[in-house]
């Protein structure tokens, strides 16, 4: 068993007064992963040799759009949470909802805010939605490396336990309460599972794709980019546990489609789709010539 290390959720904190400020790692990595992304994709539109023709658009527009991925980041990560996770609590508390700094994101609804914001960013603009899908996957899973580390850190959204040797003992009583494990109780660290996965992985085969010339055919990268996620993400919910408001004495996996030993968990059931679009993308950009290069 490996002890959780002795990292704080802050960063540091300052006491201005009667007010208290936190710079804590989860907003770091939110920060870390768009400003990132956004410097890699600036340096994308503007080489034109990458695309065939030419890019999406100019390099200069990276930065609107940037605004218009955090409110879609922000707004569908947090309804995304409120509708799958936790509608009936959040129902009869509606005043709630809009209180992001409590905690509660999700990804899929987060993934699906960019994508409506981004839409809506072509249309102002006249920017083919597709090609600029295939930039903006390929940067995602920077902003996914840094969020699960930081899921890490902040010793949440842990695993099953496990005797394996790189089990760590997450601290709390939540994670420590391992019905039939007497004293410490060692658990997967599923959010290294995903950051290696979602994020380091599914880089380097973005990566792979650009530098072989996939941003000549349009979708490839984006469907490469849904499926190598939806895969991760239900791979890796075989490890971590559920939810608390899945989980009761009859289903302890917390599965919400099947039975309590073989199902799926919500996890899975928002991933599936993302693997079958995903596949969908990849043969339409696959059949469809590349574009091609100009001189």
């Amino acid at each position: 068993m490996i002890p959780f290390p002795n990292i704080a959720p802050e960063i540091f904190t300052i006491h201005l007064g009667g007010l208290t400020l936190s710079l804590r790692w989860y907003a770091l990595a939110y920060l870390a992963g768009l400003l990132i992304g956004w410097q890699i994709m600036v340096a994308m539109m503007r080489r034109d040799r990458l695309w065939g023709d030419r890019a999406p658009m100019a390099g200069d527009a990276v930065d609107d759009l940037l605004t218009w991925v955090i409110l879609g980041v922000i707004v569908g990560g947090r309804l995304g949470f409120v509708l799958f996770y936790e509608p009936g609590y959040y129902l009869a508390n509606p005043g709630q909802i809009l209180q992001v700094w409590q905690g509660g994101m999700s990804f899929h609804g987060g993934f699906a805010g960019v994508i409506v914001a981004a839409w809506l960013f072509c249309r102002a603009r006249g920017i083919a939605p597709l090609r600029l899908a295939d930039a903006m996957a390929v940067v995602a899973p920077i902003g996914l490396f840094f969020g699960r580390i930081a899921n890490f850190i902040n010793a949440e959204l842990w695993g099953r336990p496990t005797d394996l040797p790189w089990g760590v003992i997450f601290p709390g009583e939540a994670a420590q309460n391992c019905p039939g494990i007497d004293g410490l109780c060692a658990r997967h660290p599923s959010q290294l599972y995903e950051a290696g996965l979602e994020g380091l992985l599914l880089g380097l085969v973005l990566l792979a794709v650009v530098r072989a010339g996939g941003l000549r055919r349009p979708g490839l990268a984006f469907g490469i980019f849904l499926a190598g996620y939806g895969l991760a993400r239900m791979f890796v919910e075989l490890f971590r546990v559920a939810d608390a408001q899945f989980i009761t004495p009859d289903n302890p996996l917390g599965h919400v489609v099947g039975g309590p030993v073989i199902g799926l968990t919500m996890g899975q059931v928002l991933s599936l789709p993302m693997v079958v679009l995903g596949v969908v993308f990849i043969l339409r950009a696959w059949r469809r010539a590349p574009v091609p290069a100009t001189a």
